[in-house]
């Protein structure tokens, strides 16, 4: 049976798995940038609300990707892989929102980001039924 050449093998793991994942952080990063962005459904936290549902979405992707890619397939390395990767993309996310007007950088944001990261990895382990 002929193997795929390495190549191929990157670009359609690549494709499938990380595209997905760097245009949702494109998305993030972009929608960060927006001078003054309010949310379009406003309530008492509905910033953290959308937060924790912006991070849960990137989290299923990082958890997707990684389990497709990683040697070690154990879930709950990949899911402690996704955390790190996505607490490192949240907290660059909220630097980023320091330097624009009209928005600001906090903790309690980052929190809800984290929170978002922790329950996708229990959504994706019970969607994968391990």
């Amino acid at each position: 049976m002929a193997r795929r050449p390495p190549e191929r093998r990157f670009l359609v793991l690549f494709l499938r798995y990380w595209l997905p994942v760097l245009a949702y952080v494109t998305l993030i990063a972009y929608l960060s940038a927006q001078p003054n962005l309010k949310p379009p459904i406003r309530f008492e936290n509905s910033d953290k609300v959308y937060h924790v549902l912006e991070y849960l979405v990137l989290g299923v992707l990082l958890a997707r990707a990684l389990r497709a890619n990683l040697r070690n397939r154990e879930p709950a390395y990949a899911a402690i892989v996704a955390l790190g990767l996505g607490i490192l993309i949240g907290t660059g996310d909220e630097y980023l929102q320091s330097f624009i007007p009209g928005r600001e950088s906090s903790a309690l944001d980052l929190l809800a980001d984290s929170a978002g990261l922790v329950v996708a990895q229990f959504l994706f382990a019970w969607i994968l039924r391990e």
